[in-house]
């Protein structure tokens, strides 16, 4: 199986027709992905993933996941969760969020007033630069990815790896690793992949809705290569 250069095999093709069809006709959340003139507010294409896999009871069928959030939530009915949940109330990311954004509003206030208060300034756009990177830094502490063989590994620990570097803003909450995280977590094994855009595409790239596509490498490839490390399916895409 490779995520990065494949035609979908057909039975992928069958399931994504499928969750296509279920995203034309589902009235369960409303998500503006720019196809007609119901929904208001800023559009959003996403791409949409589905992996046919083989349970332990020896059933075949699929998986669905999208990536980032949809409809402003990480939970949808059919689809696979997240990896981890950033928004869950309560968590840390809330809690460092609101801190910056009262960084924010006091930098705001400063600048609005006649005095000088550059040094002041300087200080707290430090402080939010320094609180912003242990912040991701933490998020990214909280993805672990498995592989077949029930090896997990962090995202930060993937990304120091292979590059000696962090991973990019949004790593992790593309729909590929989700599900295959999904299906080896519940002892599923995976058969054949395939993702697809479906809505408008942002004005500087070049997705087409409906098309599909392979994963993508500057945020996919290396936490795919350890989930996808020696194994072997049945269905192989051609």
């Amino acid at each position: 199986m490779d995520p990065f250069n494949y035609k979908p095999h057909p039975i992928s093709l069958l399931a994504s027709r499928e969750l296509q069809d279920y995203l034309s006709k589902q009235k369960e959340w409303e998500h503006n992905f720019g196809l007609n003139d119901s929904c208001e507010g800023r559009i959003i294409g996403k791409m949409f993933g589905v992996l046919v896999v083989r349970t332990a009871q020896h059933e075949v069928g699929y998986l669905a996941a999208f990536s980032g959030k949809l409809a402003g939530g990480y939970h949808h009915a059919k689809f696979v969760p997240p990896v981890y949940d950033a928004l869950k109330e309560g968590s840390f990311l809330n809690v460092g969020m609101k801190e910056l954004t009262q960084i924010s509003k006091q930098i705001k206030e400063l600048q609005e007033e006649l005095a000088d208060n550059k040094e002041m300034i300087g200080m707290l756009h430090q402080l939010r630069k320094t609180t912003s990177v242990a912040l991701q830094a933490k998020l990214f502490d909280q993805y672990h990815f498995l592989n077949q063989a029930g090896q997990e590994k962090s995202l930060r620990t993937i990304f120091q790896k292979q590059f000696n570097n962090n991973p990019p803003a949004g790593a992790g909450e593309c729909a590929a690793p989700k599900l295959l995280h999904y299906a080896f977590r519940h002892q599923m094994q995976p058969l054949a992949l395939a993702e697809f855009w479906w809505g408008q595409s942002p004005k500087s790239a070049t997705w087409k809705h409906g098309h599909f596509y392979p994963s993508c490498q500057e945020k996919c490839a290396p936490i795919l290569a350890h989930m996808l490390e020696d194994m072997v399916t049945d269905l192989q895409p051609t």
